[in-house]
């Protein structure tokens, strides 16, 4: 293997293979692998610019002294025996003369290192399996490669981040992961390790991540090349500041996004949404956001208003803003092949393509294909069609839903304008918000925020506000959407929320329904976004009409705050109430996010990183830097056991009681209370005005 440096760059040269490592921001490096004669050109999430670094790099000659290299086969290692030191800061990876890369902090302390097995004595690891740390291998027939790229594992190694899956497990250390997205699983592959590194495969392909207890493995089924960032950090917080760096932060989040967000199946008709937010301001509630769901459309594809349903919409934008709401209306990316603008998308190759069979995607409420998010032309199209028929009524902000996208998953079938989907598919969701934001910033808009049902690495920086997807409304999917929330987050996306009370199957008549809705409805107080959300069954019973042979979607059962009894009204009405009390902090976080990539709600070791016991906590968080949030998350339960993290002394807000960190204590929980603990001293105002 050849060895040079090009610039600020080292590559590993062997045939027609090459590897790039460069640094590529603070304390971090970039490291690219083809096996071609040229490097691909895409950047994927690592589109922001970078100031030139200049790195430190030296070698040295390894002095061969044992017998077995004055063989004829390894004579030439008297010639290349160099071990390569590249330094960027913090971060230092060191290339053995067959070009195995290991990393290390600024003390010397290995990170990670390349799992290889193959017979060489100047590695530690010197056996005759013959497994490589990174392969590319030729798809036959084609121009695709089958991506492996393996690393070592360590038995003290947590890992945290990755995106949403829907799992109950905060540390990914034992998991497999799919790379790919699908309705409630968002694929961000960034993650955090408690070694002191962030690690972002930089490649969309459908693949695998395995974080196993013999090595951690990644695969990509078909792809061009190898491509990932590592960077290096005395914290999980100087660490996400470097990833958020190279991949984009998000904008400071609109006024009206930190308020109280209220939502349903759909509200049928303009009448039915104007009566609730005009209840809810006779009841002297707090509402900042009210949604125009999905099917108030003419067709799929059509991006406009039914107006028969919805009359006038600049009169509903206008009265709603005087009230101070802001309304979000639903986009879907399907397209009828009866909508108005279906012949002209097709033509200009604006749909996603299949490659064999139908190409219809989607035969709910019509036949429906999927326009491509990755063309620049169409995402330009669907942005021009919404500005004519949303945007210049008044509507600033949507909600791109079915952002995976939804289609059968049989990803091998489809091709999009950047690629085969099994190449590119996981960024169809950046696409799709990249559209709206450049189309709402130059339209002149400043605050932007899109509701997305999915992201990929990079989401961020185009004002993504990820929900959970259409989950179960249970105390389990609960459970998992904590972490999932949290795993989000530690993946650099700050704007996350999740159906209050799940999406599927909460009857708002059943009492076990109800105490599960009054504790998530606690714990969405304490999220980035507080939202309620949920079909609440059974919305199929209430009246059906057909329209051009398509059965309407209803209005599905109420969902509004005093919809669950009146025994529950007052309590979901008193955290609308605090959550306008915490709100200067929740735009403090907001802030920091936007500057700093700072997560808005984080595990305990974010705050914490010398405490280990902080790194095990798995079932309650940090909501910001100074409120530890645990939320009640199982049925019949009217206490809480919580560990407070050492170093600091913590409040309970409901009780004012105050313990030392360091320990676990269990507190009151009844069911109008989620237990929130205030650090040091800092007294807001949660359960007293």
């Amino acid at each position: 293997m050849d060895m040079y440096q090009e610039g600020n760059r080292l590559v590993l040269a062997q045939g027609n293979s090459q590897i790039w490592i460069e640094p590529w921001g603070e304390n971090s490096l970039r490291v690219r692998m083809t096996a071609q004669p040229q490097m691909d050109a895409n950047d994927w999430a690592l589109t922001e610019e970078i100031p030139a670094i200049e790195p430190e790099i030296t070698f040295e000659t390894i002095d061969v002294t044992d017998p077995w290299y004055k063989t004829e086969e390894f004579k030439h290692y008297h010639q290349t025996g160099r071990i390569w030191t590249f330094t960027n800061g913090k971060l230092t990876v060191k290339v053995n003369p067959e070009g195995w890369l290991s990393f290390y902090n600024q003390k010397g302390e290995l990170l990670t290192e390349e799992y290889w097995r193959n017979r060489n004595r100047l590695n530690r690891y010197c056996v005759p399996i013959r497994v490589d740390a990174r392969e590319l291998k030729p798809v036959q027939g084609g121009t695709d490669y089958e991506l492996t790229a393996r690393f070592e594992a360590f038995d003290d190694e947590k890992i945290f981040g990755m995106g949403q899956y829907q799992h109950r497990h905060l540390d990914k250390k034992g998991a497999t992961l799919e790379l790919a997205h699908r309705n409630s699983q968002a694929s961000v592959p960034f993650y955090v390790s408690s070694r002191g590194y962030g690690f972002l495969w930089n490649n969309p392909a459908i693949g695998t991540a395995t974080f196993g207890t013999n090595k951690t493995e990644w695969t990509a089924k078909r792809t061009q090349k190898l491509d990932y960032f590592i960077t290096a950090g005395d914290s999980p917080a100087e660490i996400e500041k470097q990833y958020t760096f190279a991949t984009g932060r998000t904008p400071m989040m609109p006024e009206y996004g930190m308020g109280y967000w209220q939502c349903k199946l759909r509200y049928r008709t303009q009448d039915e949404l104007m009566a609730v937010a005009r209840e809810h301001k006779r009841r002297g509630l707090p509402l900042d956001v009210i949604v125009v769901d999905f099917f108030h459309w003419t067709m799929q594809g059509d991006f406009k208003f039914e107006p028969r349903d919805w009359p006038d919409p600049e009169g509903m934008v206008r009265e709603l803003r005087e009230m101070g709401i802001e309304p979000v209306v639903s986009v879907w990316p399907t397209i009828d092949e009866r909508s108005e603008n279906f012949g002209k998308m097709a033509s200009k190759g604006y749909l996603v393509s299949a490659d064999r069979g139908s190409n219809l995607h989607m035969t709910w409420m019509g036949n429906t294909v999927f326009y491509d998010a990755t063309h620049p032309g169409a995402q330009k199209f669907v942005w021009e069609r919404c500005k004519e028929n949303y945007y210049d009524k008044g509507i600033r902000c949507f909600w791109l839903d079915e952002a995976e996208p939804e289609c059968s998953y049989d990803f091998d079938n489809y091709r999009y304008w950047a690629g085969p989907a099994m190449q590119v598919t996981n960024t169809y969701p950046v696409g799709y918000a990249k559209g709206f934001y450049e189309g709402l910033k130059a339209a002149g808009e400043k605050d932007i925020l899109s509701l997305v049902r999915c992201a990929w690495a990079g989401s961020q920086k185009y004002a993504v506000l990820t929900w959970s997807g259409d989950i179960h409304s249970s105390f389990r999917a609960m459970r998992e959407q904590l972490q999932a929330g949290l795993s989000m987050q530690m993946a650099g996306i700050p704007w996350w929320t999740s159906d209050i009370g799940g999406f599927m199957g909460g009857d708002i008549s059943d009492p076990a329904f109800k105490e599960l809705l009054l504790r998530w409805f606690a714990w969405g107080c304490f999220n980035p976004v507080f939202r309620m959300h949920g079909e609440r069954s059974p919305w199929y019973e209430r009246e059906q009409e057909f329209r051009n042979g398509v059965r309407q979607i209803t209005s599905g059962q109420d969902n509004e705050v005093w919809s669950f009894g009146e025994e529950n009204t007052p309590i979901l009405c008193k955290y609308l109430f605090i959550r306008e009390r915490i709100r200067p902090y929740v735009r403090r976080l907001m802030q920091e996010a936007h500057e700093t990539g700072a997560p808005v709600m984080r595990p305990l070791f974010y705050d914490f990183p010398e405490d280990k016991q902080a790194w095990q906590v798995e079932d309650c968080y940090m909501f910001g830097p100074d409120m530890l949030v645990a939320p009640v998350m199982e049925p019949g339960v009217t206490e809480r056991t919580i560990y407070l993290p050492k170093g600091s002394v913590w409040k309970d807000a409901y009780t004012g009681k105050t313990y030392e960190g360091g320990q676990t204590v269990t507190v009151p929980a009844p069911i109008d209370v989620i237990p929130v603990m205030l650090r040091d001293g800092k007294d807001y105002p949660i359960y007293t005005e």
